[in-house]
Order: C-alpha cells, then structure tokens, then sequence
C-alpha cells in the first residue's frame, strides 16, 4: 500500500504503479482524500480495473463500462445509459463487489423496482422496468465477455416488465383530420405535422431536414440524419440504423403544400433546416391540437405508427412499408399487423367465398 499524508493540503495521496493495456508500466497519483481509509480503497479499486480483476467494486466497474462504450454509441444513448445507471442501478450495487452480486441480489432489486412509484404516484410501465433491466444485464454481459465474469446474475434472475407495450395507440385518418384542423393558425406546425403523417418519418428525422433534402421536382425526401438537443446544445447525428438511410417518394399533395412553406420561408439556403423548431414546441402543440379537438393525446412517434396504420388499411405490403419506413429487418414491420383487425374479417370472408366455390 502506498498512502501518505499530503502535508502541503492536510489530505492523503495514493502514489502507486500499474500496467497499461500496451504492457507498459505506468505510474498513477491521486491527491485529496480526506482518510487513509479512502485513499487505500481507491487505490484497490484502481489497481483491480488495471488488473481486469472481477473482485472490484460495481461501481468502479460500470466506470468503466461505460468510459469504454462511450466511443462506440451516439451521445443520446450515452446519456439515457448513464442516467438509467445513476438513478436505478447503482444506487442498489454500488458498494458490493462485482463479483458478489448474485441472483437473489438481483431478484430484490427487481421487486424493489415493481413497487416503486414515479412522482406522480404511479408504479413504473412494465416497458420502462424491461429497459432498466436491459441496462443491468448489459454491464453484467460486458464484465462477462471482457473481463472473466462467470455468470450474468440478471439473467438468471429472468426477466422484469414487458418488452412491448400492450397496445400500441394510433390516429385513423378520420381523427388525424380532426387534429390537423386546429393546425391551421401556425404554419410551421400545419406542415411539419403534415410531414410526419404522410411520409412516417421520425421526430429527429423532421427536425434534421433542410432545404436541400427535398426535391419538390423528382417528388423526393432524403432521410441520412437526426436531430437531438441534448444538454441546452443542438447535435445532428447519423440517423438510427443503417436502413434508416433512405429516400421518401412524396406525395404530390404534399409537395404543393412544401413548396408554399418554402414559400413563407426568407433568406435559406440548402443547408437551412426545414422546421427550426425544437422537440418540445410539436410536443406542446400535440397537447393544444388534443386539447381543442378532442382527439386522444398520443406520443409524436405514434404519428409514425399513424402512417403505418394507414399504410396497412390501403392494402400496402410489409416489405413496402418496411422500406418506406427504414425499418430495419421487417419483424419490426409485423409489429404493426394488429392495428386493423377488421382485415381479418375481410380476409376470412374471402376465404370462405374461395371455399364456397368447391359446392357450386
């Protein structure tokens, strides 16, 4: 061990020598620790990362994990992992060891989570707890595959909360209009709520296109960004899968309404963006055009399901959608097949009509 006191600042220091990942040995300092007590866990914990040792603590390992995801996944993930982390994981674990935790650990920081309740007084949606126990199950699949871990604890521990919510809301086209009437006084949500119904595209996909990404011509949208504000600062990313990375044929329809935006529009060029709003402005005026028409108040990505809902009810097939969409694999796509059940009444009256041909 090799803590002393700092006499210059009346705390205690760790001098001590660890191995680099190129096999080089380094020397490490850390001043300020108010106790010899804290500077030699410090020190232990620090040599144990460097050593790839399991026996470190769960909190200096997710230090790690994520210093070593950071790089490989786009800052908005980064951020929901790391608050995910703070507030509902670490919290239970961050003293024990890595190495110690086990599934009866894990089982009761799962019942613990299901009886929690939010601000309001509500307990967690069973698709938030699936995604915090995603999280766990993450940093523990790390330690596994990188560091000699043996067992996944929360896997083991089966899952929490459901992977899907249960009903997946929409607007038909009947209340879309009803909506879209209470639009009319504001011309940049008139259009950017026209954009998003009928091409299905996403909120970061809107409010990342600029001038230069429609050809009113051709009839043509190119979708290869996304726009997020994170943090009081503007951030234009690559979109969110590689499929996601497509061109949009437009309506005509549609394309005579762009071009009178871009008419109301002064001073752009192709590099301006479309609708220079942000996500809590069409957030705020979802809950006015709610409110005033009294359609139910669904999320600006149901809009996406919107249009694939009526995609589905004009008799489209999936890989059509999925394409249009930037679906990923099309078992996203099938996702979509329950919005209209009344399909399978027409279907099974088909059939029936089919079948009936073998009595005449």
């Amino acid at each position: 061990m090799s803590a002393s006191k700092d006499l210059k600042r009346g705390t205690w220091k760790v001098y001590c020598y660890y191995t680099d990942w190129q096999g080089n040995r380094k020397p490490k300092t850390k001043r300020g620790f108010q106790t010899k007590k804290e500077a030699l866990e410090w020190e232990r914990d620090f040599l144990q990362s460097k050593s790839r040792d399991i026996n470190m603590s769960f909190e200096t390992f997710v230090s790690i994990y994520l210093d070593e995801k950071t790089p490989r996944i786009k800052y908005n993930t980064y951020l929901t992992k790391k608050h995910i982390i703070e507030k509902k994981i670490l919290p239970y674990f961050s003293k024990k060891n890595l190495s110690e935790i086990t599934v009866t650990d894990v089982m009761q920081w799962q019942n613990e989570l299901i009886g929690q309740k939010d601000e309001e007084g509500k307990s967690y949606s069973p698709t938030y707890l699936r995604t915090v126990q995603n999280q766990l199950s993450a940093v523990f699949n790390h330690a596994c595959k990188f560091y000699g871990l043996s067992v996944n604890p929360s896997s083991q521990a089966g899952k929490m909360g459901k992977a899907k919510a249960k009903e997946m809301l929409f607007w038909t086209r009947s209340e879309y209009s009803d909506f879209m009437h209470t639009m009319y006084c504001k011309p940049v949500s008139y259009y950017a709520f026209e954009t998003l119904y009928w091409c299905g595209i996403r909120e970061g996909e809107l409010l990342a296109l600029t001038v230069g990404d429609i050809d009113l011509v051709n009839r043509k949208m190119i979708i290869n960004k996304s726009y997020q504000r994170l943090k009081g600062k503007d951030y234009i990313t690559e979109p969110k899968t590689e499929k996601s990375n497509r061109v949009i044929d437009l309506p005509n329809s549609l394309c005579l309404d762009l071009e009178d935006y871009l008419g109301m529009m002064y001073g752009y060029d192709s590099d301006t963006r479309l609708f220079p709003v942000s996500k809590s402005y069409l957030h705020h005026e979802m809950d006015r055009g709610c409110k005033e028409s009294g359609v139910k108040r669904i999320r600006i990505h149901d809009i996406r399901h919107s249009h694939c809902a009526h995609l589905i009810e004009l008799g489209f097939s999936p890989v059509e959608i999925a394409e249009r969409l930037g679906h990923e694999s099309i078992s996203v796509t099938y996702t979509y097949a329950h919005l209209y059940p009344s399909k399978q009444l027409e279907l099974a009256k088909r059939l029936d009509e089919d079948r009936g041909k073998d009595y005449e």
